[in-house]
Parts: structure tokens; C-alpha cells; sequence
């Protein structure tokens, strides 16, 4: 199942999509997709639902498309998962997953605007693969009990502020932070429509140039293990988002090419998941 948020900043309707496309309205299960409908849903119940004609169609055509989450409780970053992007960046392999947060207010609408923070210099992109949690996992045992929490999975940008990140001090979570820094969506995808997460390609395109082209097959750890891994040191909740790590292809490596600037067109594109576009904007 597809499901989707539609509608104003804030009062954004739940939606899931059909086979053939079609919208239908949520609003009589759920006031909105968040942890709570997350960590009670059953695809092949609502899919039921929807063939049986028990949740009324509705028109979406034209309306700005919210983030399919809405209020993650964290978003839980991982860095240098992929060879190509830990050489491009200079960094070693990493023997175990990096982990950073980026706060819940980052996350906005797949195709909002994105502010170019205050004091900003380097600002740079990374398509990748969201999973949105949708049960409870804490100290998971395995890979089979890491993929009994997963909702499903959402194309997202984790837009970075290289200067604040390398320049000011080191810190991940400093360059991560600034308000619009998460556009996640325009989908959540549950896992049996996705297949094989670890078989997914990634593109990113900035003013029409294709910058990044990977494939989630080049991962160092695997979707399952990232969930295991971080749920060994916080507790994973129904709505939280986990963001897997970018390919090669970041502005970060490539010092010939000019960072983010305000009026740059930003499309993000994951398979079964769906194509994102930001025009970025100044804080």
C-alpha cells in the first residue's frame, strides 16, 4: 500500500492510494498517519478495505503533498554507509554503522521549499532510503525481529550543511539540524510492495545534471542491521524514521562543483518510492 499526507502545512489529509492511483480517504480511521495508526496497521486489512469499497474516494490532484509521517518522534541518521561516498568524503570505513539524530522539525514535505540556513556556505544533498518504524524494537535480536518493525519505507533528502558540520567544530548533528533539512515522501510504501529494499536504485538530479546514481545493493550495512544495530542503544518507536546513508555523487565530493544556492532545483528520485523536486529558498 501507498499511503500519503495531502494538503496545507499543518492540516494535511491521510490518503491511501489504489492499485489504479486513486485516492482514498483515511480521515474516518485515523485523524493523520502518525505512530499510533503506524503501530496498528495491517495492509492486507486495508487493502481489503479499499476493494470493498469501505473508504470513500477522494480528489488530490493539485494539492501540495505533506511528509508521509507526520511528527516522527526522532529521525535517526546514518552515516558512511555506502564504499563509494565514505572514499569520495575521505573517511574510513566505518566497522560499525554511524549513528546521528536530526530533529523531528526537520521533516517536511517532499517537495517544500528548503532553506539554505544563516550563515550557511556549504550546503549540500544525499538521496536516500527511509524506513518508518511501526512497531516498538528495542534490543532486537535479529534481522527476522528488525523486519517485524518496519512499516514500510519513503525516498528522502538529508540535506546537509557541510560547514556547519566539518568546519564549525565536527559535529554531525550541527550540520544536520536547520529547519527544513528532511524532505521525506511523497510515499509510504509498505514492505510488500517494495520487494527487496537492498535492490532499490537512487538518483538525484540539481538544476536537470544527474549528481548521484546508486543502488541500495551497495550498502556496508544492510537495512535489517540497522535497525537491529540501533535498537541496541535507543528505543525505536512507532513513526521514528531511520535514514540509511547516501551514495558517491555528494557536492562534498566534487570540490569543482558549487554547493546548494537559494533558486537550485533539487529532485530526489527512489525506485517504487517515488521522485521528490525542492526549489531551495534563504532562512
Amino acid at each position: 500500500m501507498k499511503l500519503q499526507r495531502v494538503g496545507p502545512q499543518g492540516a494535511e489529509r491521510p490518503v491511501v492510494l489504489g492499485q489504479d492511483g486513486t485516492a482514498y480517504d483515511l480521515s474516518g480511521l485515523t485523524a493523520d498517519i502518525d505512530g499510533r495508526f503506524l503501530a496498528g496497521l495491517d495492509p492486507v486489512e486495508l487493502a481489503r478495505s479499499v476493494e470493498a469499497g469501505e473508504l470513500p474516494p477522494v480528489e488530490i490532484a493539485g494539492q501540495r503533498v505533506g511528509a508521509p509521517v507526520a511528527r516522527p518522534g526522532k529521525v535517526v541518521g546514518i552515516g558512511l554507509n555506502y564504499r563509494d561516498h565514505a572514499e569520495e568524503a575521505g573517511a574510513q570505513l566505518p566497522a560499525e554503522p554511524v549513528i546521528f539524530l536530526k530533529p523531528s522539525y526537520t521533516v517536511v514535505g517532499p517537495d517544500d521549499e528548503v532553506l539554505v540556513p544563516r550563515g550557511g556556505e556549504k550546503t549540500d544533498y544525499e538521496v536516500e532510503l527511509a524506513i518508518v518504524i511501526g512497531r516498538t524494537g528495542r534490543y532486537l535480536e535479529s534481522h527476522e525481529a528488525a523486519a517485524a518493525v518496519i512499516a514500510g519505507y519513503a525516498a528522502v533528502n538529508d540535506v546537509t550543511e557541510r560547514a556547519f558540520q566539518l568546519d564549525r567544530g565536527g559535529q554531525w548533528d550541527k550540520g544536520k539540524s536547520a529547519e527544513t533539512f528532511t524532505p521525506l515522501g511523497p510515499w509510504l510504501v509498505t514492505p510488500d510492495e517494495v520487494g527487496d529494499p537492498q535492490q532499490l536504485s537512487l538518483k538525484l538530479w540539481v538544476n536537470g545534471e544527474l549528481r548521484q546514481s546508486g543502488s541500495t545493493s551497495k550498502m556496508i550495512f544492510p537495512v535489517l542491521e540497522l535497525v537491529r544495530y540501533a535498537s541496541q542503544f535507543m528505543v525505536l518507536e512507532p513513526g521514528d524514521v531511520i535514514i540509511t546513508g547516501t551514495p558517491a555523487g555528494v557536492t562534498l565530493g566534487h570540490p569543482g562543483k558549487p554547493f546548494l544556492r537559494p533558486t537550485d532545483v533539487v529532485e530526489v528520485e527512489v525506485q517504487h518510492l517515488g521522485r521528490q523536486r525542492q526549489v531551495f529558498g534563504k532562512a
